[in-house]
């Protein structure tokens, strides 16, 4: 099976949408936007060893792969409409294949997703997406919109990605539901596109966390020019981390809840009077929005504890190049 065979054979598909003119098989897709809205785009790249392991289930790395990039439609508050797929592979294993095309469609299929181009080579196994949203003219999601004295929240739950992680690497004990739990988090992230589409209007900034809470979160403040306090208390968690116990335990679990990443959770700010209208977007979408903590003056991040006491030193969030 050479190159355009494999195209053809595990990522060539009708195009469900009729702004796709011209799908895979020429030298560039042809694409009609919305009258009235802007482009969003983004990429993200995937590396065996760096972002997954190498005997991860392709199925799910196939979900995971697109939910990545679907993760920053959400953070824009856009639409997604269309991706390119380019992938290094170690060889051209077709139950590897079929499996991979499996999960990566059935996400595309969820949000209505094209996939109209991209391109494979032999090589370390590495995986590039690139992909295009639509957002109303001037409605997009910034992280520069934040303003002193904003509410800081984030959806769903922190931290069980990393927990699975630290299980995986032995830093840390799970019994076999709870590990299942947190490696479901891992390696199916939920995309949460209606939720960022719901707080157009609502929110002043907004990114999703991938690399941690206090590194993401330190974008908006940089970009925003402001500061900002939370409360580790109200940081959301699931059970499984809730329940470590003090001292290591009690550590890893506040590692993973502010510098865990992989979360693909919503991190965004909205004004004290919007507080209302935050909760009917929780109740309209069904997914939690939890109040963390509030925009400062100045700059920079303080996490206070559970006695009301300043963090000494923060955990590092991730970094590509550690």
């Amino acid at each position: 099976m050479n190159e355009f065979e494999l195209i053809a054979r595990y990522f060539t598909r009708p195009a469900r949408a009729s702004s796709v003119h011209l799908s895979v098989g020429d030298d560039a897709a042809l694409l009609a936007p919305s009258p009235g809205c802007e482009l969003a785009v983004s990429v993200d790249m995937l590396v065996s060893g760096r972002h997954f392991h190498a005997d991860m289930d392709p199925e799910k790395l196939g979900h995971k792969t697109l939910a990545v990039n679907l993760s920053d439609m959400a953070a824009m508050g856009a639409s997604p409409r269309w991706v390119l797929l380019a992938g290094a592979l170690p060889d051209n294993n077709a139950e590897w294949l079929a499996a991979f095309a499996r999960g990566f469609h059935a996400l595309a299929d969820t949000y209505g997703v094209d996939l109209v181009g991209g391109d494979t080579t032999r090589g370390p196994l590495t995986l590039c997406v690139t992909i295009m949203g639509e957002v109303p003219a001037g409605s997009a999601l910034l992280r520069s919109g934040a303003k002193v004295g904003d509410d800081v929240y984030v959806s769903g739950t922190l931290g069980d990605a990393a927990l699975a992680l630290a299980a995986i690497s032995g830093r840390v004990t799970l019994d076999a539901d709870t590990l299942a739990a947190a490696r479901a988090r891992l390696e199916t992230p939920t995309p949460r596109i209606g939720l960022g589409q719901a707080l157009r209007g609502v929110a002043t900034a907004a990114l999703d966390i991938s690399d941690g809470l206090v590194g993401d979160l330190s974008h908006i403040l940089e970009r925003s020019r402001v500061g900002a306090t939370l409360d580790l208390r109200a940081i959301p968690r699931s059970p499984s981390l809730a329940r470590l116990g003090g001292g290591p335990e009690h550590r890893l679990a506040v590692e993973c809840l502010l510098a865990g990443g992989d979360d693909y959770e919503l991190c965004f700010t909205a004004p004290p009077a919007a507080a209302a209208r935050v909760a009917a977007v929780a109740a309209e979408i069904g997914v939690p929005l939890t109040r963390v903590g509030t925009i400062t003056r100045g700059s920079g991040l303080v996490v206070r504890d559970e006695r009301g006491a300043a963090l000494p030193e923060l955990p590092r969030a991730y970094d590509h190049f550690a």
